[in-house]
């Protein structure tokens, strides 16, 4: 996207801003994450800003962290600086290594990097451990931080209301060498898990509930995926984040609005640790926007969870779930992600994104990429009676038919074709003008054919449709110019089309909210989100590669997921149709 194309908002300006007053020109950095001291040992950044995704590798990413993902890397690569990927792995109990390769996985896909010149700036935030508890021990020596040993349940009732101050802890007033004392007795291994807590010393009377003295370490004798049992001590996230900006000299730590009640404690700690000369300045600056909010999507880890463990999806990467592995088996495009994330922007209000405006990203992009294709998706043979038994002959069909570069494709044909069940009504209803029995259409890059009638089974079902073609009237021949016809319908030859699994996929929920008004929303799943058919495919489709995308015509896009291991062919699931057609009932 050039510069005039990208949509300008609140966070740009004060990107730009900040720019344009120098405001990090004279920072200095070492080539690498590191306190004050390092850092000042390196030269001037030589990126102009730097910003940063840190998930926790404790989950598969999902809609949600693409916005994210686009809006970090988007633009530290708009404003010439880097953005970091950082694992924020400092809960050892919830974090696997499986994770944290899908967030790798999910980042390259949607088209990121994480480095920088020379620079490889993929981190752990566990590898800062010893920083972090360097720092917390400067906290406790200048009186900033101290050891409470309270049950959780008695600093819940000291921490007060929003309308009520919270009262001091009866060992706030603990020495800073008690406090050294009994935090290095912490980190030993002396102590039960909850035994007690590091605490920083802020105001217990402040009115943001957060500055109220907040646990910054705690006690978990836990194997963590990173540093196994070297540790029993670890840092609470809202003390490490700020530090782990720092560490890496973040310049624009860009986070959701739910951390917009943090970010007092955010600059509080940060100045602190500036003063004892921990930190590089000038500091991280965090900036807060509205999360993701989709219709007919569930973004909740929670309920997510519950998704997959109940097997209402067969996994993490069912091609229903907004995760970033589900999306891509479902076909949908990293350009198309991206495109979402600039269209919808980011704000300071919360809002909600209707999912059509994401399906027509989709649309948008596939449209230009994918190659046409022929798919009979309700097939019913249809018998040229007039046309001789034994002959085959080619039609043309064009790759693309806004690409003619992309050139045209041989499509067989023969006396008996596959056509569509719902192309022909042998009483048709007002303004129908497909086949039925007297009227006249063409098949699609082939012939103009008459209806003369159909066969039927001992129930009353179409089993065969019959017609006879105007050997004049081929496609791309002088004569068919010559025929007028309101229908045109597509085909595929039965003796070379060949059977394959094609799975129709739509939205997972059936209203706009799911689980509003505390509803169960498990009882909005849409009951017709995975539809499996037996269509039969034009023979150029035999070869699909895996994640080929198609435009079946008239039906949508389509990308091939895996091979069918009992026929070897693929397997295609529907992408999205080539229009909004969603009629799901009215929000709850």
């Amino acid at each position: 996207m050039s510069d005039t194309e990208k949509t300008s908002n609140f966070i740009r300006h004060i990107i730009e801003a900040d720019l344009a007053a120098g405001k990090y020109a004279a920072r200095a950095w070492s080539g690498k994450p590191g306190p004050a001291a390092q850092q000042k040992l390196g030269a001037g950044d030589t990126a102009k800003i730097r910003t940063r995704f840190p998930p926790e590798p404790n989950g598969y990413l999902h809609f949600g962290h693409a916005k994210s993902i686009c809006l970090n890397f988007g633009l530290a690569r708009d404003y010439d600086g880097a953005c970091h990927l950082r694992f924020d792995d400092t809960n050892p109990e919830k974090e696997e290594q499986e994770y944290a390769d899908s967030i790798i996985d999910a980042v390259r896909w949607l088209g990121f990097d994480w480095h920088f010149g020379a620079e490889n700036n993929l981190y752990h935030a566990s590898d800062y451990f010893p920083w972090m508890l360097a720092f917390a021990e400067k906290l406790i020596d200048a009186g900033h931080a101290y050891v409470d040993s309270q049950t959780p349940e008695e600093m819940r009732a000291r921490r007060g209301t929003l309308t009520e101050a919270g009262k001091d802890s009866p060992f706030r007033t603990r020495t800073a060498a008690e406090n050294r004392e009994l935090f290095a007795r912490m980190k030993a291994g002396e102590f039960a898990d909850g035994t007690h807590v590091l605490r920083a010393k802020i105001n217990m009377a402040s009115s943001n509930i957060n500055l109220r003295d907040p646990t910054i370490y705690r006690i978990r004798h836990a194997t963590h995926h990173n540093t196994g049992d070297t540790w029993c001590i670890y840092p609470m996230y809202t003390f490490a984040h700020p530090i782990e900006d720092a560490l890496e000299n973040i310049t624009h730590s860009i986070c959701t609005l739910e951390f917009e009640d943090q970010r007092p404690f955010y600059d509080w700690l940060l100045t602190r640790l500036a003063e004892l000369g921990c930190v590089n300045t000038p500091l991280p600056q965090q900036i807060e926007f509205s999360r993701l909010n989709l219709s007919y999507v569930v973004l909740s880890k929670r309920k997510l969870i519950q998704l997959v463990e109940e097997k209402h999806v067969s996994g993490w990467d069912d091609p229903r779930l907004p995760t970033l592995v589900g999306a891509r088996r479902r076909g949908y495009t990293p350009e198309g992600f991206r495109h979402f994330a600039e269209m919808i922007g980011v704000s300071k209000s919360d809002s909600w994104i209707d999912f059509s405006v994401f399906e027509e990203c989709q649309r948008q992009h596939l449209n230009d990429i994918a190659p046409r294709r022929i798919a009979v998706l309700d097939p019913v043979k249809l018998i040229i009676d007039n046309y001789p038994d034994k002959q085959e002959e080619m039609c043309e069909a064009p790759n693309h038919p806004q690409k003619p570069e992309w050139g045209k494709r041989p499509i067989p044909f023969s006396k008996e074709l596959w056509i569509e069940r719902e192309d022909f009504m042998e009483t048709p209803i007002k303004g129908y003008f497909r086949l039925f029995p007297g009227n006249t259409v063409r098949l699609r890059y082939g012939f103009v054919i008459k209806c003369i009638g159909c066969d039927k089974d001992a129930s009353g079902k179409i089993t065969a449709v019959h017609c006879e073609y105007l050997p004049d009237s081929k496609s791309g021949t002088p004569g068919s110019d010559t025929y007028k016809v309101k229908g045109n319908i597509h085909w595929v030859s039965a003796a070379h089309a060949y059977a394959a699994e094609v799975r129709l996929y739509d939205r997972l929920f059936a209203v706009e909210a799911p689980g509003a008004d505390g509803g169960d929303f498990i009882s909005d799943l849409n009951q017709n989100s995975r539809i499996t058919v037996k269509a039969q495919l034009e023979p150029t489709l035999k070869n699909a590669a895996a994640e080929e995308r198609f435009q079946f015509e008239r039906h949508g896009y389509f990308i091939a997921d895996h091979v069918d291991s009992t026929s070897g062919t693929p397997i295609f699931n529907r992408i999205v149709t080539l229009k909004e057609s969603w009629h799901g009932t009215a929000k709850k």
